[in-house]
């Protein structure tokens, strides 16, 4: 059976007072132009996800959608952090460290930040859902549908959407708001695998639900 073709997410799954946006490892050392990954670095700029997620966030400060930023971070003593994937053992010969505290691990430009914005920070695994609380915080903020922006593709943002699914969220990928390398890779991604366990859509698609106003009548909720 070929997978379903992308659609618009159900205007009831964006109900502001239900909704959180997600974005993952949107921070000056992944995305930004001192990147530990440049070529990734550069998929999100020229594929126009990074400022595709800034629209997001700020249509969800907008609209009262709770925004969460998930942050890869280590201890500069690297205490905590896996070395169990070939992955992590890259990571610790980069250039670039995602140190705590340092500007390698803040949110990169143009992605707004809101007094109300939640960030959830991890040092080991492959997904913010693994470990980290991410999960009681948004069962907590009444989260049932969760948007999933991000990096990368290849990676952390399967693994997200897979664990939302695995704890019973229903997951939105707007699929001009992620990247991954090569980007054809991404295209196929998504076709193959993010569109039989979650509702592809896009950028405009979620803005335009909430600009509508769907299920909400509560006003903005900042978290």
């Amino acid at each position: 059976m070929p997978p379903p073709a992308p659609a618009a997410p159900p205007a009831e799954r964006l109900d502001p007072a239900t909704t959180v946006l997600l974005t993952v490892e949107c921070q000056h050392g992944v995305v930004g132009p001192d990147s530990a990954l440049p070529e990734l670095a550069a998929a999100a700029r020229a594929s126009g996800a990074l400022v595709n997620i800034a629209r997001l966030v700020a249509g969800a400060h907008d609209a009262g959608v709770q925004v969460v930023h998930a942050v890869a971070e280590r201890r500069p003593d690297g205490r905590g952090a896996g070395r169990n994937a070939r992955l992590f053992r890259a990571a610790e010969r980069l250039p670039v460290q995602q140190l705590a505290g340092t500007r390698a691990v803040r949110v990169a430009d143009p992605i707004p930040v809101g007094d109300g914005d939640l960030v959830v920070r991890r040092l080991h695994g492959l997904s913010p859902l693994a470990g980290t609380g991410l999960d009681p915080l948004l069962r907590n903020l009444g989260c049932r549908t969760l948007v999933v922006t991000g990096v990368s593709a290849n990676v952390a943002v399967p693994n997200t959407v897979f664990d939302a699914v695995n704890l019973g969220y229903t997951a939105v990928v707007p699929t001009d708001a992620i990247a991954g390398v090569p980007a054809d890779y991404t295209a196929a991604v998504v076709r193959h695998t993010l569109a039989l366990v979650a509702t592809v859509t896009t950028a405009e698609a979620v803005l335009r639900g909430w600009r509508s106003g769907s299920g909400s009548g509560d006003g903005p909720r900042r978290g």
